[in-house]
């Protein structure tokens, strides 16, 4: 994921809006706005019933590394 502009990330090539209220978590658990974003971070996210982003957890080299659960 990287910042594009304003309320717009880049998420696999695609430009996507962030919702209303949008959070992103650091490493570290704390909240940080888009313009923070590391280049190409490695993240989960969570998308609304609009399918803009909602929530963003930015990965740390070994969660980035675990597999996902089984749903």
């Amino acid at each position: 994921m990287r910042h594009v502009t304003g309320m717009t990330v880049e998420l696999n090539g695609e430009q996507v809006q962030l919702a209303t209220g949008a959070q992103i978590r650091d490493t570290s658990n704390r909240i940080i706005l888009p313009g923070m974003l590391p280049p190409e971070a490695l993240v989960k996210f969570k998308l609304d019933l609009q399918g803009q982003v909602h929530r963003i957890w930015i990965l740390t080299p070994e969660e980035a590394a675990q597999p996902d659960p089984e749903k």
